[in-house]
């Protein structure tokens, strides 16, 4: 799963990446993990369900919850989600 993610918000760096002629989003690739825990991330949803859909999708995996614990301070982070 790729994510397309703006550089900037602000007026001033879209212009600034007018003026440049620069694209004002990159591309934020997710691995399987991650494509997974994105999709769950719609709203509703707690971590103990998320938790539950990576666990039994990704069974043989260890320490799957600390994974998907890091990777949601990642996004959070990042300003991807908000919780």
């Amino acid at each position: 799963m790729v994510l397309t993610v703006p550089k900037f918000t602000s007026n001033f760096g879209k212009s600034f990446c007018k003026v440049l002629k620069r694209d004002n989003t990159f591309k934020a690739n997710f691995d399987k993990l991650g494509s997974t825990i994105w999709k769950q991330c719609e709203g509703t949803k707690t971590v103990k369900e998320i938790l539950d859909v990576v666990t039994k999708e990704f069974a043989d995996e260890k320490n799957i919850d600390q994974r998907l614990f890091l990777f949601l301070q990642q996004l959070r982070a990042l300003c991807y989600i908000v919780y």
